[in-house]
């Protein structure tokens, strides 16, 4: 090992230089696992801020009015109409929610003496109720569950980071590009320009697809007859956020509410969200997502997999998004400049 100046090192030199650096590996590696959940907060308020600058470009292209005047109605206008919107509906869905909160309960009984009809149903009954299923499930809830600073405080610091990020966004990345060395810096700045883009393009379809499966959910609800229609809607459009495990978490009180009524109703209801998901995730998604990524449905699930195992409910939420950005960053620093 050998310096700039031609000095030799010693031996034990050697052992010490490379004792630090491996110290330091492990101390960064130690600082980012404990802090990632911070990490994700702040990427979910970069996604809030991509969301209102989206909204105050669209009224730019439409009204040519100046960003200056266009960005704060987004801010506003967007949070007001979630409000007017909560505002609206909320009576309902207060209302259905309490209902399915009282039904749950008997529903699942209804559930447990249908399937203890069968030898195989018995079976599935004993597994899930054994102490060491409870004791699994009960610890995959609490990891999916765990927060940075509690729910409440961990949305009120996405909100206005979102909110800061938006109002100033040229001077963060102006900031990070700052860090870069000058022939760089140009590189730099095309690259999260890129990151940011892809990105609007992921959100954009993905709130698109939110709102089609909340329509035609809601619509086959109806049809149907199955009582409680419009919070069981509102849950999978919300859920449809996530990819691959949402729209299953969002189908398992929908089955449970249709099997109170009835076993027929409730292959209906699990048929149609099935419908639903494989119609989305056909013609919609693939529309967006799937191009945008351009990678196997599988990598996405593995992803989503690593993300809730090391950060629980943050990590599987934004598996996606993290994604984009890692292959954003894959693609324009190594695989472009290799082709």
């Amino acid at each position: 090992m050998e310096n700039t100046t031609g000095k030799q090192y010693s031996f034990p030199q050697k052992v010490w230089i490379v004792g630090f650096v491996f110290a330091f590996i492990v101390v960064m590696l130690l600082l980012i696992k404990a802090t990632f959940n911070v990490w994700l907060l702040i990427l979910a308020g970069s996604l809030i801020a991509v969301l209102f600058r989206g909204v105050s470009s669209l009224l730019q292209r439409k009204t040519k009015w100046k960003e200056k005047v266009t960005l704060p109605i987004s801010i506003i206008g967007t949070l007001l109409i979630i409000l007017l919107l909560f505002t609206l509906i909320g009576t309902k869905v207060q209302s259905q929610s309490q209902q399915l909160s009282q039904t749950l309960p008997a529903t699942i009984q209804n559930a447990k003496n249908y399937l203890n009809k069968s030898s195989l149903g018995q079976k599935a009954i004993e597994k899930v109720s054994s102490p060491k299923a409870q004791e699994q499930a009960q610890k995959v809830a609490q990891s999916f569950f765990q927060t940075t600073f509690g729910v409440f405080g961990d949305i009120y610091i996405v909100l206005f980071l979102g909110i800061f990020f938006t109002v100033g966004s040229s001077e963060y990345k102006n900031g990070i590009v700052a860090l870069v060395p000058k022939k760089q810096k140009e590189e730099a700045s095309n690259v999260l320009d890129k990151t940011g883009e892809n990105l609007k393009k992921w959100l954009k379809g993905q709130l698109f697809a939110m709102v089609v499966v909340f329509a035609f959910t809601a619509i086959g609800l109806a049809i149907i007859g199955v009582p409680l229609w419009l919070v069981l809607a509102i849950i999978a459009g919300i859920l449809n956020f996530i990819p691959n495990f949402g729209p299953m978490i969002a189908m398992v009180p929908a089955v449970l509410v249709g099997l109170m009524e009835s076993p027929a109703k409730a292959a209906f209801v699990a048929g149609l969200y099935i419908l639903v998901q494989v119609a989305e995730s056909n013609f919609i998604t693939p529309m967006v997502q799937k191009k945008l990524l351009d990678t196997p449905p599988a990598m996405i699930i593995v992803a989503q997999l690593l993300m809730a195992a090391l950060t629980g409910g943050w990590g599987i939420i934004l598996a996606i998004p993290f994604f984009v950005i890692v292959m954003t960053f894959v693609q324009e620093l190594y695989i472009k400049k290799q082709e």
